[in-house]
């Protein structure tokens, strides 16, 4: 596709334990509700809308890096549009999130999901999305794909939105354990289709979203997440078969399974806010790279605490193998000059 020659690859050759000149950081949710200019855009659009339209993508991927000294963009859109493609209504709703207003309530329900999609013609405007970013970053820092990952989607396929217990999801894994596997093997079938497309499309690094596995226990983990994540990275880098292209896993509130992200071939883990640094790297070994793990919520402190904050976090992760970025997604009413401090201390660091 003729893309412009990368500039700043340090994202890439941490992810590749390549010794890099300062540490990369780039912040999940980066592009979004916390910066006024999307705020303006928004008034204008429906969210899906901006999703779904490859131009107006592009233009919010890229306002955070107009504004900042970022390593990396992650391209705007949303882990539920793989819920949409598979034949779900899913609705953004102000002050509420995501509503999906006929859920999955028994293991029938599994029969009328479009099972058989074609990835290219359902979710296509990502990939379009993704081809003109590329072309309009001009090469100034790499572009990073997504998905979220099966038992996250299923846990919205059955709340219908956003839970404190996960409960009805939960109900599935223990009353319907064969139907929840088979739900998570066609969520995990179409994933693999749609990062690899991703990478077709121009992604040069993939993160998979497991921002959920706090719902979870070590067994429930081993029967419903774990198979299912390492089966999309294995399947995703053998159908590649370009290393190039880093894998980030993040599983939120996982910390109980960390050691078993790390043998799941996986380039980069994604640590939350709640996960020691120093445990972490003991755990995990030195040939994976790790990101995280600023709690979001430091962004509320003045900009001083938030350096120091910062310093204290990259002592303990150290240069090598590290990625900076925050323990989950930036919060929509924090101070974009917050982010500034955070981003500025890391490459002070």
């Amino acid at each position: 596709m003729n893309f412009p020659a990368l500039k700043n690859d340090r994202i890439l050759r941490a992810a590749r334990g390549e010794e890099v000149d300062r540490i990369p950081v780039w912040v999940m949710r980066q592009a979004g509700r916390y910066l006024p200019e999307f705020r303006e855009l928004r008034s204008r659009y429906d969210f899906f809308t901006i999703c779904r339209t490859p131009e107006l993508a592009c233009e919010v991927t890229l306002q955070p890096i107009q504004r900042y000294d970022l390593d990396a963009s992650i391209i705007f859109s949303d882990i539920l549009v793989i819920v949409q493609a598979l034949g779900m209504i899913v609705e953004m709703q102000p002050s509420v999130g995501p509503v999906i207003p006929d859920p999955l309530k028994e293991p029938v329900d599994l029969d009328r999901l479009n099972q058989s999609i074609d990835v290219k013609q359902e979710l296509g405007y990502v990939f379009e999305a993704i081809t003109l970013t590329r072309h309009r970053l001009n090469g100034q820092v790499p572009l990073i794909g997504f998905s979220g990952a099966p038992w996250t989607l299923m846990c919205y396929m059955i709340e219908g939105g956003g839970s404190k217990t996960m409960s009805k999801a939960k109900k599935w894994l223990y009353k319907y354990p064969e139907e929840s596997k088979r739900l998570l093997q066609i969520l995990t079938d179409i994933i693999v289709k749609y990062l690899i497309e991703q990478v077709n499309a121009g992604a040069q690094m993939l993160q998979v979203f497991e921002s959920n596995a706090e719902y979870l226990n070590s067994e429930l983990f081993d029967r419903f997440s774990g198979p299912y994540l390492s089966s999309i990275c294995s399947r995703v880098k053998n159908e590649l078969k370009d290393n190039s292209v880093p894998m980030v896993v993040f599983a939120k509130g996982g910390h109980y399974a960390i050691k078993q992200l790390s043998t799941f071939d996986y380039d980069i883990i994604g640590l939350d806010w709640t996960i020691d640094p120093v445990e972490a790297r003991k755990t995990v070994g030195n040939n994976i790279t790790l990101q995280g793990n600023l709690d979001p919520c430091s962004l509320y402190g003045p900009p001083e605490q938030i350096t120091n904050m910062v310093k204290n976090m990259v002592s303990k992760f150290t240069k090598h193998r590290y990625i900076a970025n925050l323990g989950h997604g930036i919060y929509p009413d924090v101070d974009p000059e917050h982010l500034r401090a955070m981003i500025d201390a890391v490459h002070e660091c």
